[in-house]
C-alpha cells in the first residue's frame, strides 16, 4: 500500500468508523482489536492505519453520542498491541530465516523495510522494541527482527508491554483530549494525515542518514 492509498483511506476511515459503530454497536470492539492486532502482528501488513485509528477512536470516545468507552478501548487495544507484537516475535524466531531467504516468501517482505528495521534494532538494542512502537512500518518489523535475532524473550516481553501500553495510551489520549477541539474537528483529516507524516519523520531521517553514510564511504 502506497502513501497515496493511505491518504485516500484516512477520510474514509473518519466517516466509516462512526457508521460501523452505529450499525454494529459493541461488536465494533472486535473489529478494532483485530485491526490493531494485525497491524502489529503480521509482518507483511505494515501499512494499516494504527496511529490514526487510535486517535480517531479516542476522539469518538470523548463524544457523548458515541458508544465507545475510552477505558474499554485502552485495555482492549493495549492487549491487541501486545499480543500482536508477541505473534510477530514468534514468527520471526521460528520462521524468520525461512521467510527472508525463501525466493517466493521473501517477496511478501520488502527488503528495504527489513534492512531499516535491522539497523534500527542494532543501533538502539532492546529499547528499539519500545521506540519502534511510535514509528509506522518499523513498528511492524521490529518484533519480527527481534525474533530473527533470537532476542531473549523475557527482555522482549518487558519492552513489548511497556511499548504497547504507552503507544495506545498516548494515541488514544491525544484523540480523547484534543480530537474534538473546534479547530481539530474542522481539519480532522489533515490532523490525522499530519500524525502519519510526523510519525514517519524519524524513519525518513534515519534512511537519509544511512544513504549519506553510504555515499561518504563511496
Amino acid at each position: 500500500m502506497s502513501m497515496l492509498m493511505l491518504t485516500s483511506l484516512i477520510p474514509n476511515l473518519s466517516q466509516l468508523l462512526p457508521q460501523l459503530i452505529t450499525q454494529f454497536g459493541s461488536l465494533i470492539y472486535v473489529g478494532l482489536f483485530a485491526l490493531i492486532f494485525i497491524e502489529t502482528g503480521i509482518v507483511i501488513l505494515p501499512f494499516l492505519p494504527g496511529d490514526s485509528l487510535l486517535f480517531l477512536c479516542g476522539s469518538l470516545a470523548a463524544m457523548s453520542n458515541h458508544s465507545l468507552n475510552i477505558w474499554v478501548l485502552f485495555i482492549l487495544l493495549s492487549v491487541a498491541a501486545i499480543l500482536g507484537d508477541s505473534l510477530n516475535f514468534e514468527i520471526g524466531e521460528h520462521f524468520g530465516t525461512r521467510l527472508v531467504h525463501s525466493p517466493k516468501l521473501s517477496r511478501l517482505i520488502k527488503p528495504e523495510y527489513l534492512a531499516r528495521s535491522q539497523r534500527f534494532f542494532e543501533k538502539h538494542g532492546k529499547p528499539a522494541i519500545f521506540l519502534g512502537r511510535f514509528m509506522p512500518i518499523i513498528r511492524t518489523f521490529i518484533p519480527f527482527t527481534a525474533g530473527v535475532s533470537q532476542m531473549h524473550y523475557r527482555s522482549f516481553v518487558t519492552y513489548n508491554i511497556l511499548g504497547g501500553v504507552t503507544w495506545v495510551l498516548v494515541a488514544l489520549g491525544a484523540g480523547y483530549f484534543f480530537g474534538n477541539i473546534a479547530v481539530v474537528k474542522a481539519h480532522f483529516e489533515l490532523i490525522m494525515l499530519a500524525i502519519i507524516v510526523i510519525s514517519l519523520l524519524p524513519a525518513a531521517i534515519m534512511a537519509l542518514r544511512n544513504r549519506g553514510g553510504e555515499a561518504d564511504e563511496d
